[in-house]
């Protein structure tokens, strides 16, 4: 990877910093983070604003540029990466080392006396607002909203807003209307004596209208808002999309409709302008629900005596517990999946002797078996297809300056997904096409015995996912190895491959608890720089349990894998396995066997179906 050059960048930023054509008195530092006014992970190449400015282009990140430094933030995902693709103008900051500064510390340290500190208040969220604010002020600094991005100010070739044809889901898929869903949020509304509800984040607004676009790249969402009131509905959303009949007839626009369930459609640009005169009518007691990751802009468009913040909104919640259809959907989704990662590995393992299969090869190659399948929209997010010493840069996606042949010699990762109208795919698998050497298998059984640890693993009723993530490490650390991302996160029912509120990682412990119905994914890994990278990964699903004490009635859970792919038993060194690891191995591959078999005989896919005998032979301690 070769680094952006941005000297030129910078110096035409630190100029804006100082005109009074975008400022109304010069700020000495400026802050661009990684999202869009939606505080999205994945955003649209117009909303790419840090990646313009410093080069690097992870989906998780923080630049900070003053009058003399620039500096930008990221986690352990990201470190390689970020390393290879940012010039010597920049000084990385890696996020949960123990010398690394903080924003708000390193801002202290370089500024000079009463300092303003510029960001664009449609990109900040609420909550991050609020902390900095307080630390630059106690310091004797300000932090100031800049109503004109400055990024946009010096962008020359930045592209327009997407605005592309909505899909609808009918009840099959989503398993409750939207006129239903808008009941339930109303109730939630009520109990917290909220008169308006204003709904921010893209995948909520797609969940709860039962819509789905394609604004962003890999997730089925499309750029609105909506403000919900207790007998209103309000959707700002721009572009003729709204004169689609299809679109039209499912949100009831052109029917009669009692005035609550009647939406009023509104330009997407008009929702700070609305919020403000809605909050003009406010009575005393009266409440505007909003999500503390909103935007600062959109929260102080409230007054504070009428905010009600809250971390995760009604519909987060309601969207990561998946109602029957939805998880039906999911599971339809998987078997799909894993049909076409059986014909890809198949036809891996008689071509990579070849010596002419590239990373990208097999991303292609990857795709092409899943647009087979019927339901396929487009992938989840970028295939991270790597080899040996890639493998060790966990967010790796191939390039044509990086891109490596796979060998008989070096470990291969595949973390890839897709969208299907009925469910969403995250799956990663390690294999060796080769011998690996003993070392290489010693680590891979060590990852499996995380793997095998969350999925296996029974907890009581309200456990929130942060307990688990040592249950994937404890194999790893009793021989002093880790890795440095969480075990897992929620995955949307076609929706964002990425969702809260709950996950399984050390880093947060805001997660709300684990409950039946919510999915997440299962993917401990080992990764040693310049050498290779070792994850396995499932989405798996939250189910009852029965214990023997069902933790005094408060009910016990468990997970149930979704992904059916083989786990390569040759890179398992068995005797590192416990029988009940031994056995939890052998009863996956059944199932894989039982079920993917079934779908790979109706499809007449019969090598695919040999590979995958071949691969689901049970494993024995004995040996």
């Amino acid at each position: 990877m070769t680094p952006k050059m941005t000297t030129e960048l910078l110096r035409q930023l630190r100029q804006a910093m100082r005109s009074s054509k975008y400022v109304s008195e010069a700020i000495q530092a400026y802050i661009v983070p990684s999202g869009d006014a939606h505080q999205s992970e994945y955003i649209a190449p117009c909303d790419c604003r840090r990646e313009f400015i410093c080069g690097f282009d992870g989906s998780a990140g923080t630049a900070i540029i003053t009058e003399n430094d620039a500096a930008m933030w990221t986690d352990g995902r990201y470190f390689l990466q970020a390393a290879q693709q940012m010039d010597n103008n920049w000084t990385l900051m890696k996020m949960g080392l123990k010398d690394t500064p903080t924003q708000e510390d390193w801002l202290l340290s370089v500024l000079p006396e009463a300092s303003r500190v510029g960001v664009d208040p449609f990109i900040i969220p609420a909550d991050q607002w609020k902390r900095m604010s307080k630390v630059l002020k106690s310091a004797g600094h300000s932090l100031v909203p800049v109503k004109d991005n400055l990024i946009d100010a010096i962008w020359e070739d930045q592209l327009q807003r997407p605005c592309k044809p909505l899909m609808t889901l009918d009840l099959s898929y989503t398993g409750i209307s939207w006129k239903d869903k808008i009941t339930a949020l109303r109730a939630k509304m009520a109990e917290r004596k909220a008169v308006w509800f204003v709904v921010t984040a893209l995948d909520e607004v797609a969940w709860l209208f039962n819509l789905r676009g394609s604004d962003v790249e890999y997730n089925p969402v499309f750029f609105a808002y909506a403000i919900i009131g207790t007998n209103t509905i309000r959707l700002f959303i721009d572009g003729d999309r709204m004169a689609d009949p299809e679109v039209r007839a499912h949100l009831l626009l052109d029917s009669a409709q009692d005035a609550e369930s009647s939406i009023q459609v509104l330009p997407y640009d008009s929702v700070l302008t609305v919020l403000k005169s809605l909050c003009n009518t406010l009575s005393p007691h009266e409440k505007v629900w909003l999500s503390d990751k909103a935007s600062y802009a959109l929260t102080q468009a409230v007054p504070k005596a009428h905010r009600y913040l809250t971390p995760y909104t009604p519909i987060c919640i309601a969207k990561a517990v998946k109602n029957a259809s939805e998880a039906e959907g999911m599971r339809k989704a998987h078997i799909k999946d894993a049909v076409a990662l059986c014909e890809l590995f198949n036809w891996l393992e008689k071509e990579v002797s070849k010596g002419s299969i590239t990373e990208i090869t097999v991303a292609d190659k990857a795709e092409e078996f899943r647009s087979q399948q019927e339901n396929f929209i487009d992938l989840s997010f970028a295939t991270i297809s790597s080899t040996g010493p890639n493998g060790a840069i966990i967010h790796y996606k191939p390039s044509p300056e990086t891109n490596r042949t796979l060998s008989l010699h070096e470990i291969y990762l595949l973390d890839s997904g897709a969208q299907y109208k009925d469910g969403t795919t995250d799956v990663t698998r390690t294999m060796h096409f080769g011998t690996p050497s003993d070392y290489e298998k010693e680590c891979f059984t060590y990852v499996l015995k995380g793997h095998i640890a969350v999925s296996a693993a029974v907890f009581p009723n309200g456990t929130k996912g942060h307990l688990l993530d040592s249950f994937a490490r404890s194999a790893l650390w009793d021989q002093g190895l880790d890795y440095l991302h969480g075990t897992g996160h929620g995955v949307g029912a076609f929706l964002n491959v990425h969702e809260g509120p709950c996950g399984i990682s050390y880093k947060t412990f805001a997660d709300e608890p684990l409950e039946a119905g919510m999915i997440v994914s299962d993917e401990p890994g080992y990764y040693e720089d310049g050498s290779f990278g070792i994850r396995i990964e499932n989405v798996v699903i939250v189910v009852p349990a029965k214990t023997k004490y069902n933790f005094s009635n408060r009910g016990s859970l468990t997970f149930e894998p979704l992904t059916l792919v083989p786990i390569q038993t040759k890179m398992i060194h068995v005797p590192l396995l416990t029988q009940k690891e031994c056995d939890w191995v052998n009863d996956y591959h059944r199932r894989c066997r039982e079920v993917i078999g079934a779908e790979l005989e109706q499809q007449g896919r019969h090598e695919a179906l040999q590979w995958l005998i071949r691969e689901t032979e049970p494993i024995s301690r004995m040996h």
